[in-house]
């Protein structure tokens, strides 16, 4: 299948698969600062507290992971895609319902967080398999660059926002936002034209149990998709380690205004936009796997720049380290997507994603709760350099995986994996 003339911007389902996961990012982002800044200034939580509901969000990679696999290999994708945009904003309406009666308890955000983390496995595993059923091979990397970018400025933007609506209307008028951006989000896929073909008989007769296996053996067994799972799972411990702690580390420690927060939080965002960018464009000069190497070898460190922050001038540290961590994290998560997407037999493309899932997101949680501990007993900042610290030693795994030796990531698997 040839690419789209012109571009995607001219391909119909595709704007609306894009414009439909961008207004939801941008909701979910104004989440990511509102939900902290609620817990923390409704009901004054602590930085465990907080922690603990940064990993709820992420605990469902750890039941639903590997069988969000194997359902959304069998099930047509855009139902579940609908399913759980509707499910995340009955979740996130709750909130300011029992805040405005008065009943709000952290008990009830943990459970938000539950309910939206799970829809977010779902939705995740099924968005990145349905891509490739709208576009061509030949506009997937066009396309996932499209997706990483707009996801990095509705990073930027709507991070931003959570901070100036925290400050002007309270921190659940986000939730409120967030919740509307998935109603959107349902909106534009109802709107998706493209029907997807049926899935074979012979799937339909396989056990979910031996489904669940086959993604686990591709990753398992492939040097590729291990050392890249490996790596995600690693980066993601520091990644969201540092999502849980960056709230309470720029109010309690540097002393920073809701309404700033909102802005230095938005940093990884902007460096985002630039690697989302230049990755496809770095891809064809130099190759796939020189480029990804080469944006986390030399972007990553600067992150150790974060916790020297201090106030005044000193918050121009959080913003560059936060810039290039955001570029580096993007350019890769371009490059990686594209090979996962292609790589692997269409058949099993949603297990390998979900697998890979499953270990990078699963491993937030332990990541969150850690920093959150870690921020309690020795200080936000000290779990600040810990997470980044974390982060750079993540590059050394991709660095010694076989993406090293080549120009480029392969485009097919030439072997079953369970014969790497």
């Amino acid at each position: 299948m040839a690419g789209t003339r012109g571009g995607l911007w001219r391909h119909r389902d595709f704007r609306l698969l894009w414009a439909g996961e961008t207004t939801s990012k941008l909701g979910s982002n104004v989440t990511t600062v509102a939900l902290p800044l609620v817990a923390v200034l409704g009901t004054h939580a602590g930085p465990f507290t907080v922690g603990l509901i940064a990993a709820a969000s992420w605990v469902p990679w750890l039941v639903l992971g590997l069988p969000a696999g194997a359902w959304v290999d069998r099930l047509p994708r855009r139902p579940v895609l609908l399913g759980c945009d509707v499910v995340s904003a009955a979740a996130l309406v709750s909130v300011p319902v029992a805040a405005w009666l008065g009943v709000l308890a952290v008990a009830q955000l943990v459970l938000v967080a539950v309910l939206t983390g799970a829809s977010s496995v779902l939705f995740g595993t099924a968005y990145r398999v349905y891509l490739p059923v709208l576009v061509a091979p030949a506009d997937l990397p066009e396309g996932n660059a499209k997706l990483q970018g707009s996801e990095a400025v509705a990073q930027l933007a709507g991070r931003s926002l959570a901070g100036v609506l925290a400050q002007w209307a309270g921190a659940v008028a986000g939730l409120v936002v967030d919740a509307v951006t998935f109603l959107v989000s349902a909106g534009c896929l109802a709107a998706i034209s493209m029907r997807e073909p049926p899935r074979s008989a012979a799937r339909k007769r396989s056990t979910l149990r031996r489904e669940v296996a086959d993604g686990l053996r591709w990753v398992a067994h492939d040097r590729y998709l291990r050392s890249l799972a490996v790596f995600g799972a690693v980066a993601n411990v520091a990644l969201t380690g540092y999502q849980a702690i960056q709230v309470v580390f720029f109010v309690r420690v540097v002393g920073v205004a809701p309404g700033a927060v909102g802005v230095l939080v938005a940093a990884p965002g902007a460096g985002g936009v630039l690697g989302a960018a230049v990755a496809v464009r770095l891809a064809r000069r130099w190759g796939s796997a020189r480029s990804l190497l080469a944006c986390l070898l030399t972007l990553t460190p600067l992150g150790l720049l974060i916790p020297l922050t201090t106030p005044g001038p000193g918050l121009a540290l959080a913003a560059a380290g936060g810039v290039a961590v955001g570029a580096a994290v993007v350019a890769a998560n371009v490059l990686a997507a594209g090979f996962r997407q292609t790589y692997p037999p269409p058949g099993v493309r949603g297990r390998v994603v979900a697998t890979s899932g499953l270990l990078a997101n699963g491993s937030s949680a332990a990541g969150a709760l850690l920093a959150g501990a870690l921020g309690s007993l020795a200080g936000p900042r000290a779990a600040v350099w810990a997470v980044m610290a974390v982060l750079v030693a993540a590059t050394g795994i991709v660095a010694a995986g076989p993406i090293r030796t080549g120009r480029d990531l392969p485009a097919a698997a030439t072997e079953p994996a369970r014969q790497a």
